[in-house]
């Protein structure tokens, strides 16, 4: 193993806990602290779901060692066990922690039933043998009665019910029919108690006459990486029916964690291990909720009562680069335009796709579609588009991840409307974020294309970081209608002038780009390399990086989660800086810069992209990136990348051992967080243009990463 080599899953874990850090920080709003503790159980979710549910498989198959650090499958999971542990530790505390300053500040207090009056109690089981107890579907398991099917993620108490002939155990599905956050009315105070707790604590009264020997709620996590090119081969059914039948096989795979609130007997937890198939090391104690989904039900409760333990609302503002008087079509023929996200409002995109739907003169709307939101104005202007008579193509991505179903309902609607649903290469997710307009004007055929480093999704616009880039450029127009040609066709075969696009040109692009500064570096001259994505993981990509490093190569790499490249180790990666920023808003652009800003000879090549530097990304799926022609939005593009690295309050740098510290702040240093410096210059540019604002009211709860 090569020292400047990171496993991938125990990068993702470093990850996972700087959003940890957000919950412990006493500088964040305690409401917000809460949010981010729910983040990460539900980050931890989806990686014990996916990653770790990948490497059992591995384990099951026999599979090669991780190409960078030479670990087996077992090796990992042995260590990400062990790492898990502690972080559920570090979880609880912090969640003790933030409902303790809570209760101590603002009289909002999780309750059980030690902190109970009798009369309260009295009330509470009068509550359970009324409105639950009715509800509830209890099952007895022992050797005479077949095991149950836990839900993936759903939450059962358990009991350990005395027997003479063996173990048996009480199951009781805490989660159905009934709310799950009970309010005890209290003058002045918001209480509050979770109804797997109230169902736990009544639970003689649903096994009567048994004697109960210990209890405990449970928690199952289930193996969620479905095989979409198996069933290929399986099935003579169309594609939707195919990811509708994977998305039911899901649902019925194998555990791979049991998650206990209390200790259990140690017979019934050794029956339930059995059953389920797990290793003691599968079985984790949290004494925190199991499911802290519940925290976004608490908000809209607490919020209205105490404002202030949140992040004030943040208004999206108009672009600055838009003329809110002018039609957009108009404004991009004259100059390239960009929004960024989530500091201004994605409503001038969506007046973009008006104006073309009502433009007689507009002959076709092309994009592709990876998630988008449940509630869609995206999807409705193509269906109005369709229905007004244009020829509007729409790649929709029916396998992005837990947003499967969301995608096979819209594929459904966009089709009945007229519009021609594509599905692209067989074997390839399409994760690009491409719209090309074409327009005919006279006998000049003219093209609006729009290229973006996030989903067309106005929720996740307002909580994610994002670029949007809209061009009239020709030369990109023309790649852009080439792109949807190759996906319609179903081939793979994307060969472009400007655009870089994978599978085919992205990876190798890159290199070539890398090439061209350590040439530099090596012939004296300035060489700079910036890179700004959610994760880094591409080995040849990372060898590349290395190899410039060494030859003297300046690179700033801005990596929100994995990075499988250690920086700043002697001989390999001195060169190298990396950091990561979590906070209020998802990092989630992606910048490529070429070359040195300081350069008065030459100015950087720089690229706006879809793709991180992960194989999945650079070879393996359809992504686009594309070059930033206006000097004024390149020079825009290279401050934002600047102002991270002078972020000093959200900040963390890589250390030489893979580590992460916070950025100090230095003598006589102002404090600088990037997002809140981004949000001040979208109010002041705002303001100076005399423009309206759009107001959003967004709550907090955990998006995908893609």
């Amino acid at each position: 193993m090569k020292k400047y080599y990171d496993n991938r899953e125990l990068s993702w874990l470093k990850f996972n806990e700087r959003v940890l850090e957000e919950a412990s920080d006493s500088s964040v709003p305690l409401g917000e602290r809460l949010n981010f503790a729910a983040i990460f159980q539900s980050n931890l979710d989806e990686f014990f779901m996916i990653r770790v549910g990948s490497l059992c498989d591995c384990i099951s198959v026999g599979s090669k060692p991780d190409n960078k650090t030479g670990m087996t499958a077992a090796e990992q999971l042995e260590l990400i066990y062990r790492r898990v542990a502690e972080l559920t530790l570090t979880r609880d505390a912090s969640y003790f922690a933030i409902m303790n300053a809570l209760h101590q500040a603002h009289d909002v207090e999780q309750v059980d039933f030690r902190a109970l009056s009798k009369k309260e109690e009295e009330v509470l089981r009068v509550y359970f043998e009324n409105e639950i107890l009715p509800l509830v579907s209890a099952q007895v398991v022992d050797k005479r009665y077949p095991f149950p099917f836990p839900q993936n993620k759903g939450i059962y108490a358990v009991a350990h019910l005395e027997w003479k002939n063996g173990v048996r155990v009480g199951l009781v599905p805490a989660n159905g029919a009934f709310k799950r956050v009970i309010y005890i009315p209290t003058e002045g105070k918001l209480r509050f108690m979770l109804v797997e707790e109230l169902i736990l604590h009544f639970l003689p009264l649903v096994f009567a006459n048994q004697k109960i020997l210990s209890k405990s709620l449970m928690r199952i996590t289930r193996n969620a990486d479905i095989n979409l090119e198996e069933a290929m081969y399986d099935h003579d059914l169309d594609y939707r029916e195919i990811m509708s039948s994977l998305l039911k096989k899901r649902k019925k795979l194998a555990p791979v964690r049991m998650e206990l609130s209390r200790n259990l007997s140690e017979p019934a937890v050794e029956y339930l291990r059995k059953k389920l198939m797990l290793t003691p090391s599968q079985i984790f104690y949290v004494k925190s909720p199991l499911d802290m989904s519940f925290v976004y039900t608490l908000r809209d409760e607490i919020e209205p009562l105490i404002p202030d333990i949140y992040y004030p609302h943040y208004i999206t503002k108009q672009p600055r680069m838009i003329d809110k008087n002018r039609p957009v079509m108009e404004q991009v023929r004259e100059r390239d335009l960009l929004l960024s996200y989530p500091y201004e409002s994605i409503r001038p995109f969506l007046q973009l796709l008006s104006e073309a739907t009502a433009d007689k003169d507009v002959v076709s709307i092309k994009i592709t579609l990876y998630r988008v939101a449940s509630h869609s104005k995206v999807v409705e202007s193509l269906i109005n588009a369709a229905e007004s008579g244009k020829n509007v193509v729409v790649l929709v991505e029916l396998r992005a991840r837990f947003d499967e179903e969301n995608n096979i309902g819209w594929s459904k609607r966009l089709e009945q409307a007229g519009c021609s649903v594509i599905y692209g290469p067989e074997g390839l997710k399409v994760h690009s974020k491409l719209l090309l307009i074409t327009r005919k004007n006279g006998d000049t055929v003219e093209y609006i294309t729009q290229i973006g480093t996030g989903n067309y999704n106005e929720k996740t616009s307002a909580l994610y970081t994002d670029f949007s880039l809209i061009t009239a450029n020709r030369e990109i127009g023309a790649d852009a209608g080439h792109v949807f040609n190759c996906l319609a066709t179903g081939t793979s075969e994307i060969k472009t002038d400007v655009l870089i696009a994978a599978p085919l040109m992205l990876q190798r692009k890159i290199a070539e780009l890398i090439d061209r500064q350590i040439i530099r570096a090596k012939d004296g001259k300035s060489a700079y390399i910036g890179l700004k994505m959610n994760s880094l993981t591409d080995k040849f990509l990372i060898d590349k990086l290395v190899e410039a490093s060494q030859a003297g190569v300046k690179i700033d790499m801005a990596i929100r989660g994995i990075s499988c490249l250690i920086a700043n180790v002697p001989g390999y990666t001195e060169n190298i800086k990396i950091i990561s920023v979590v906070g209020r808003f998802l990092e989630h652009s992606r910048i490529y810069i070429f070359g040195d800003p300081a350069d008065t000879e030459k100015s950087p090549d720089v690229y706006i992209s879809s793709a991180d530097f992960m194989t999945r990304n650079t070879i393996r799926r359809i992504e686009i990136a594309a070059p930033i022609f206006d000097s004024g939005i390149k020079k825009r593009i290279i401050e934002i990348f600047g102002l991270m690295f002078a972020d000093n309050l959200k900040a963390r740098v890589m250390q030489s051992d893979g580590s992460y510290t916070r950025r100090p702040l230095y003598p006589n240093e102002q404090p600088l967080s990037i997002q809140e410096t981004l949000m001040k210059q979208a109010e002041t540019a705002a303001a100076k243009a005399g423009t309206s604002v759009h107001v959003k009211k967004i709550k907090r709860k955990k998006p995908h990463a893609d």
